[in-house]
């Protein structure tokens, strides 16, 4: 099967995700995690790609980059190539460390912006690891900062002051994001998809399975191209839950 092309918005945000291969981890300790912030400073500035924010976890990393020139597929190898032989060469270790191309989606307007935004700081809250604002390892912190090489500038113009920009991170979310799955199905489809799977229309059977059983058809579901959010409705399984068993 072709690779699909990418697809590039017409305001040049994009919400991007790598994520190790097989789950492998990309972080084993704090000087892992400086080296690839310092390897996004250090590409962005040569390839003109701006980083507007970041979230380093132990195995997959989400950014909201702004491509003004078409320069992310360059930005993307060039972080990958290098990160990659680091760290092959740091943990004696050979082969592919990122599973497949990364994953992209254009970021069309204001109102998504802020979403995927919010989405991607609170990913460390959404895993169980810590409140969004004391997390280490993401952008957090570089909002406002017109030293960092983390450009908020367009986000600070929609948000605010410090004391918005908590509340707004602060606040619930629902709306889906990329998320590292096969495709993305609607609700129909989904259910149709359970179906075959579980062999039922009530996803909730699962929470009655042993913890092995639940973990595989979770991971199941998933394959078959349903979110996280989608699996969460469907089977009544917290999304923090679901979120740990696939990451």
């Amino acid at each position: 099967m072709p690779r699909q092309a990418r697809q590039f918005g017409k305001t040049g945000y994009s919400h991007v995700i790598v994520r190790g291969i097989g789950r492998q981890l990309l972080f084993e300790e704090s000087y892992d995690y400086r080296h690839y912030i310092n390897l996004l400073k250090k590409y962005s500035g040569e390839t003109g790609v701006t980083v507007c924010a970041y979230c380093l976890m132990e195995n997959h990393v989400h950014l909201l980059l702004h491509d003004a020139s078409l320069a992310l597929p360059a930005f993307m190898k060039k972080l990958g190539v290098s990160y990659s032989a680091y760290f092959n060469k740091k943990y004696e270790r050979t082969g592919h460390l990122f599973q497949d191309r990364y994953r992209s989606e254009p970021v069309d307007d204001d109102a998504y912006l802020l979403t995927v935004y919010r989405y991607i700081l609170k990913n460390p809250e959404k895993a169980g690891i810590s409140p969004a604002k004391t997390y280490p390892w993401s952008s957090y912190l570089c909002y406002g900062d017109e030293g960092s090489f983390v450009d908020t500038f367009l986000l600070k113009q929609l948000i605010g002051n410090s004391a918005r920009h908590d509340a707004f991170i602060a606040a619930d979310e629902s709306a889906d994001c990329l998320e590292y799955d096969t495709g993305r199905l609607n609700d129909a489809k989904a259910k149709e998809a359970m179906i075959s799977i579980l062999g039922t229309d009530n996803g909730t059977v699962l929470q009655s399975y042993n913890r092995v059983d639940r973990n595989a058809a979770v991971e199941a579901l998933a394959a078959a191209g349903l979110s996280e959010r989608q699996i969460e409705r469907l089977t009544g399984i917290s999304r923090r839950v679901i979120h740990m068993i696939l990451w």
